[in-house]
């Protein structure tokens, strides 16, 4: 897919949202003051990527019951990115 300038730009945009959520949490934060603690430097590395979809305009029929098989992890990364389900 071939992204136009605005779409590059926002797909930066996320990326350094994400970069900067990281950097600046909190929980991140003690981890990284616990190995230290431990006597051990954290190298942290990680590695995003973002794909994209276009919407199409269809129509979804949301009155019928949908079943999906979520693991326990899914529903913790849900739960993270506080949607709730």
């Amino acid at each position: 897919m071939e992204l136009d300038e605005n779409a590059k730009e926002a797909v930066q945009n996320l990326g350094d949202a994400i970069n900067s959520a990281v950097e600046q949490s909190f929980v991140v934060r003690n981890a990284i003051e616990t190995l230290r603690e431990l006597g051990f430097e954290p190298n942290l590395t990680l590695k995003l990527e973002i794909g994209l979809q276009e919407i199409k305009e269809t129509f979804v029929d949301l009155t019928n019951d949908v079943e999906l098989d979520l693991t326990d992890e899914d529903l913790k990364t849900l739960r993270r990115m506080k949607i709730k389900f």
